[in-house]
């Protein structure tokens, strides 16, 4: 018997919805019974927002609200899972969440998003050397994505400070347009402020682009809405955990 994969969701809700169809779109399955057993736990309303933390407008460490859901998640049978978040793996967060799984949820093994991301950047655009990079602004000021980029031999592309508060994490968080506040569809506003920030990576001289917020990967569910070829993290996390998982189910990419 497979164990479940699991997916620690709520961060935010949608970006858990799509990292399980991401799963389910990785795997080789003829009929609903091939497919691997997921369990997705959504607490949205006990997991404190990442960037406020990290931005210091919120007091409490969404690390101790992550691990409540790991351990639900372990007394499921879950051994290996997933964050949809990039910012939750800033070391401030995932630190503290690592350090509390073996007495919270022994034997849950958590995968790195942004680990995982840089990997699949190889495989999807192998011959790219200059990489960009939208986030939110913890990604973005903790420089997670911009050590690894760097360990990996690759030159990573961000935009300045002033399109990435603007544009950026506007498009993702403002109330009015953005797309946690409206995830589907997504507002032409919040799409063209990406696509403006998009512009401006490849002016910077980026080859390709990391979309390195999940609500990002809801956005550009198309691809082709971009010019230059993305590399979605939600997919490098879903293919991981069914690599990690039953590694002769991961179809190949296409």
């Amino acid at each position: 018997m497979t164990h479940p994969i699991g997916v620690i969701g709520g961060v935010g809700p949608h970006a858990g919805l799509l990292l399980v169809e991401r799963i389910l779109a990785a795997t080789e399955a003829r009929r609903d019974q091939d497919h691997l057993p997921v369990a997705l736990l959504s607490y949205a309303d006990r997991i404190p927002d990442r960037t406020a933390f990290l931005e210091g407008y919120a007091p409490i460490n969404p690390a101790g609200p992550i691990l409540d859901v790991a351990a639900d998640l372990a007394r499921l049978g879950v051994q290996v899972a997933g964050i949809p978040c990039n910012t939750a793996h800033a070391p401030a967060i995932f630190d503290q969440v690592v350090a509390g799984l073996p007495r919270r949820a022994p034997g849950l093994r958590l995968l790195h998003l942004i680990d995982e991301a840089v990997v699949f950047v190889a495989q999807r655009v192998p011959r790219a050397r200059r990489i960009g990079l939208l986030a939110t602004l913890g990604t973005y000021r903790s420089g997670i994505y911009d050590v690894r980029l760097e360990k990996a031999g690759l030159l990573p592309v961000i935009p300045d400070s002033e399109m990435q508060e603007a544009r950026v994490h506007r498009a993702i968080y403002d109330p009015d347009y953005g797309i946690k506040a409206h995830p589907g569809p997504v507002t032409e506003r919040a799409m063209g402020e990406l696509s403006e920030a998009i512009d401006h990576l490849a002016a910077r001289g980026a080859e390709a682009v990391i979309l390195g917020c999940t609500e990002l990967s809801v956005a550009f569910r198309d691809p082709g809405r971009s010019p230059l070829p993305l590399v979605d993290a939600t997919t490098a996390l879903a293919r991981a955990l069914v690599r990690e998982t039953a590694p002769a189910r991961l179809l190949p990419l296409a």
